[in-house]
Formats: structure tokens, sequence, C-alpha cells
């Protein structure tokens, strides 16, 4: 399976995310109304974090800035080029996950 399928299907797992086509060809995935990330393809993932969560996981090398917010903390990019990386993308997402989920 390719890293977009791995991370679709384990993602599509939680109770209550719903996942699909995005308006600027990506793919996304919502608990509800609330985006908790989505990927473009299988090279890499963007996500929206609280400032203070960005710091940290930036910190630790495991995001970067969004390439279209290139000087907004909170936006963030992964790149997927190993199996690494799609196990922290998909640690990433839940992250985003439990935020939202803890909101109802």
């Amino acid at each position: 399976m390719s890293a977009s399928e791995i991370i679709t299907r384990e993602v599509t797992s939680w109770p209550g995310v719903e996942a699909g086509p995005g308006r600027r060809g990506e793919f996304g995935f919502r608990v509800g109304r609330r985006e908790i990330g989505h990927l473009h393809g299988d090279r890499s993932a963007h996500f929206g974090f609280p400032k203070a969560v960005w710091e940290e996981l930036y910190a630790q090398g495991r995001v970067t800035y969004h390439p279209v917010f290139p000087d907004k903390k909170g936006w963030a990019a992964r790149r997927i080029e190993s199996d690494d990386d799609v196990r922290d993308v998909i640690a990433l997402l839940r992250l985003n996950y439990d935020r939202a989920a803890t909101r109802g």
C-alpha cells in the first residue's frame, strides 16, 4: 500500500473521522466540521496546531512551516519520505483528532 493509503486506512478507523477530496487537490480528514489535517498525495501532509503545540513540534523537527503560510506559526507541513514519516503523520493527525474529539 502507498503512504496515503496506509494513513487513510488508519485515520478513517477512528470514530467520527470522515475523509475525502478537498477544493485544492488535497485529501482531508475531518471530525465534524473541523479538519484535523490533509494529504497531498504520498509526499506531504499539512496541519493546523495551536502555536504552543506547533513550536514544540517544530523544535522536535517533526513539522516545518506550511508552504502557503511560510511565516505563520501554527500552520504546519510534514514531508512523507519513509515509513517513519508515515507513522509520525498518523501520530500528528491523532494529536489533532484527540483535540477535536474532546471539544465535541
